[in-house]
């Protein structure tokens, strides 16, 4: 199933790893990917994901609520109510991609299955470089993909400046954005039939 990833978030404790992508099918059916990858010893990645479609989505939140709801009522068999004691509240950091399995990291997964294996976010990753203390390349380049509404056409339309309203985008990482647009519609220009290029 060819995807789009339009928003992602993750977080975990170094050893284990969760990644929560809000995507596109090919069908246009939006739907909620769940990844946990855990650290092995030999410093290998196991994955194990869901997915969740769109149309499931009340039923998952409505789930969620049940499920807390009956441990906040649950009783014990002295008819006590159990308290509902969540393990220590940790602060959430956002985690650099360097911190994310090897297999999931842009610039690896373009190597090992090409630019198809890349979402337009992950591509556009790959040009930013780096993120901020507060998100990822991946997070800043969906920010700006979400600004333009995926659509890259419009984004090949965008200039140094309104690109650099985005935290973490400078002038020289706005003008390396251009340049890639620019490179890819002289590209699309080349392939153009010789009489449309001149008509």
């Amino acid at each position: 199933m060819k995807t789009g990833i339009l928003e992602s978030e993750n977080f975990g404790n170094g050893k284990r790893t969760y990644f929560l992508d809000f995507a596109r099918a090919s069908n246009n059916s939006n739907y909620i990917k769940i990844t946990r990858s855990d650290r092995q010893t030999d410093r290998t990645y196991k994955k194990s994901s869901v997915c969740i479609f769109e149309e499931d989505f009340y039923f998952l939140i409505e789930g969620f609520s049940m499920l807390f709801t009956s441990m906040g009522n649950r009783e014990s068999g002295s008819g006590k109510k159990l308290e509902y004691a969540p393990g220590p509240k940790t602060e959430f950091k956002p985690r650099g991609i360097k911190s994310w399995p090897v297999e999931m990291r842009p610039r690896e997964k373009y190597l090992a299955g090409g630019a198809e294996a890349l979402s337009d976010a992950e591509l556009l990753a790959l040009l930013i470089g780096s993120g901020t203390t507060k998100q990822t390349a991946v997070d800043l380049a969906a920010r700006i993909l979400k600004s333009v509404n995926g659509d890259l056409e419009a984004l090949s339309r965008c200039s140094a400046k309104s690109l650099s309203k985005f935290p973490g985008i400078g002038d020289a990482r706005a003008v390396t954005i251009m340049a890639a647009m620019e490179l890819s519609r002289r590209s699309r220009q080349m392939l153009l039939p010789f009489n449309l290029k001149t008509g």
